[in-house]
């Protein structure tokens, strides 16, 4: 992924220069051990955060399989190296009372931004997923979603009712120019995905700042907010497992493992 390539290139770089100031990088690939890799590690949790060391291990880990699979080393000792505990930073949940608030505020000062967060809402929508999305991906008629998910290559959702009815018409739009324009849909947006998320993010937090709410709170917390509201709303007359079953589809986790954590890291049971 292009996105991911850049973060990869930038910490496989860090190490290069690290090898370099110690004068390590003059030797043969076998000199870097797993101690080596580990002295370099923490000096990087040291610097920044044990998220950062293990996405560094991570990259190094691939780097080194790469050798391995082209029988440069003998085998990819990074992976032995332990993953350190990290805490996710955790995007809260809306209270009722703010999703309310929020939502005619950004009627009153930013419509487009406001239908951008309600594609989070309802489709239960990554950003940059929403980025992605192009006119020929709505399909009004049948309620279909095509969606470029980071797991699968295309998934399909359906339109929910609530969202179909904020849609504006589509029949004559460009049907390969992307959903969301920078100001209005359908329009010319000649920027990269992620910049395109930037620049929603970027004009999210103004509305934040009128609100004075920190950093917990961010657009992400929509996905959380309606996911927390779909599940209590199944429990009403479903049993854990039934709705969980009922909510995977829904937002998209492709094992019960995976949604039954997110479920309890958004406290989504009460």
């Amino acid at each position: 992924n292009k996105n991911s390539y850049v973060q990869y290139k930038s910490r496989i770089g860090l190490f290069e220069k690290w090898l370099k100031e110690r004068d390590y990088y003059k030797n043969p690939i076998t000199f870097i051990t797993k101690k080596v890799v580990t002295q370099y590690l923490n000096e990087v949790v040291k610097r920044t955060s044990a998220r950062n060391r293990n996405n560094s291990r991570t990259d190094i880990a691939s780097m080194f399989q790469i050798l391995e699979d082209n029988e440069m080393v003998a085998h990819n000792f990074v992976r032995k190296i332990h993953v350190l505990k990290s805490v996710p930073k955790r995007n809260k949940t809306y209270t009722p009372q703010q999703e309310k608030e929020i939502y005619k505020h950004l009627q009153e000062v930013d419509a487009h931004l406001l239908l951008f967060v309600k594609f989070i809402s309802y489709s239960i929508l990554r950003p940059i997923e929403i980025c992605r999305l192009k006119i020929e991906d709505v399909d009004v008629q049948d309620k279909k979603l095509y969606i470029k998910a980071k797991n699968k290559p295309v998934q399909i959702k359906i339109i929910p009712e609530i969202l179909l009815n904020d849609l504006p018409d589509l029949s004559n739009k460009d049907p390969k120019a992307f959903l969301f324009g920078r100001y209005e849909i359908g329009a010319e947006w000649n920027a990269q995905e992620t910049n395109k998320r930037n620049e929603f993010t970027a004009r999210f937090k103004k509305i934040k700042d009128h609100f004075n709410l920190g950093e917990e709170y961010g657009m992400y917390g929509f996905k959380h907010t309606f996911i927390t509201k779909l599940y209590r709303k199944f429990r009403e007359n479903m049993s854990q497992h039934e709705a969980k079953s009922n909510l995977m589809p829904i937002s998209g986790h492709a094992t019960m493992v995976a949604l039954e954590k997110y479920l309890r890291d958004i406290d989504a049971e009460l």
